[in-house]
């Protein structure tokens, strides 16, 4: 049996304590699946990045250029799985209280919604910028979760960078006066490249506005957040980003394949610090691989560069299968392959 359409479902977990002590009696975590029915095909989790959401695939998915019929994340092949980051508004939850929680946290969250779906293992978990690190979390307290794990343009810590940027967006988003706006367009600097914008805008002008087309693309994003995101879902993301406290040793106990993948123009989670994690894993661990994308688009390349993520994953999973780990799985065409 196959769905490939959308279908928001909200689990209540029952009984949580966060690491800092805030206990809740219930709270609520939604999710969608997508390609095969549940239990009749390996598991691909994918963890949505800050402002993103559950719906992965389909005619408005967020990545539905990897995750589809005969893409590189193949619905005929594979049950797709996504929950959202409790508190981030998708579901129309919020947190008002979020200074409780920790990244360590929504990973507890996730996997106390894998074992209520009873899932037991994931075939391929993956996900770019926080939802990659967030991958970490969930394998530092279950390293036998998944087979293979890709964290794309992420890390499994806040680095003192990223600390900074982040509480540069905290200043504006307790600003009064559009604060989710001038905090989006702050982190659109982070997230692309000043090759990328000078290039594209080569310091031209609206018609229209008078203003820099530079300028009106700013404040596109900033409009277009604020019409989509509210600002405690933001803030809270935000926090989030600042709070990934992730153990260096614990990687080392992961039982998944590790195929890391840097953007090498990333601002935000530079590749030279994604290689760093690379090189201290490879000591010890046979499985890991570092794949790198070539794009002037900086850390949003991971929503850009489709051509490359595809044939990363196409290698990624070819490999897998040439472990002999999958015999189950359908069998892929040789263009697939």
């Amino acid at each position: 049996m196959y769905f490939n359409f959308r279908m928001l479902t909200i689990l209540e977990l029952f009984d949580f304590t966060t690491s800092s002590g805030k206990h809740y009696d219930i709270l609520p975590i939604s999710y969608e699946f997508f390609g095969r029915t549940l239990h009749s095909a390996p598991v691909v989790m994918v963890n949505h990045a800050l402002t993103g959401n559950s719906h992965v695939a389909g005619k408005s998915g967020w990545w539905s250029p990897m995750v589809g019929k005969g893409k590189a994340i193949d619905t005929e092949r594979y049950t797709i799985l996504s929950f959202n980051i409790p508190g981030n508004g998708f579901d129309g939850f919020f947190l008002e209280d979020f200074c409780h929680f920790r990244l360590r946290d929504i990973a507890s969250l996730f996997l106390l919604g894998l074992k209520k779906l009873n899932i037991e293992e994931i075939y391929l978990l993956t996900g770019g910028s926080i939802g990659g690190s967030i991958g970490w979390e969930m394998l530092q307290q279950k390293n036998n979760l998944a087979r293979v794990f890709v964290p794309i343009a992420t890390d499994y810590k806040t680095t003192d960078w990223i600390y900074a940027q982040c509480l540069i967006q905290k200043y504006l988003l307790e600003s009064t006066d559009e604060p989710l706006e001038k905090a989006r367009k702050h982190a659109m600097l982070f997230y692309r490249t000043p090759k990328s914008i000078n290039e594209r805008f080569n310091r031209g002008v609206d018609t229209e506005s008078g203003i820099l087309r530079s300028h009106s693309w700013l404040d596109y994003h900033g409009r277009a957040l604020s019409e989509r995101f509210s600002l405690n879902a933001y803030q809270y993301v935000n926090h989030l980003l600042m709070n990934i406290t992730g153990d260096k040793e614990k990687l080392r106990d992961i039982s998944a394949d590790i195929h890391l993948v840097g953007i090498d123009t990333d601002l935000f989670y530079p590749a030279f610090e994604i290689k760093k994690t690379y090189e201290f894993l490879k000591e010890t661990k046979k499985h890991t691989y570092y794949h790198e994308v070539y794009s002037p688009h900086g850390h949003d390349a991971f929503l850009i560069e489709y051509g490359q993520l595809k044939k990363i994953f196409n290698t990624i999973q070819k490999i897998a299968h040439e472990k002999c780990q999958y015999q189950h799985l359908p069998p892929k065409s040789p263009d697939q392959i």
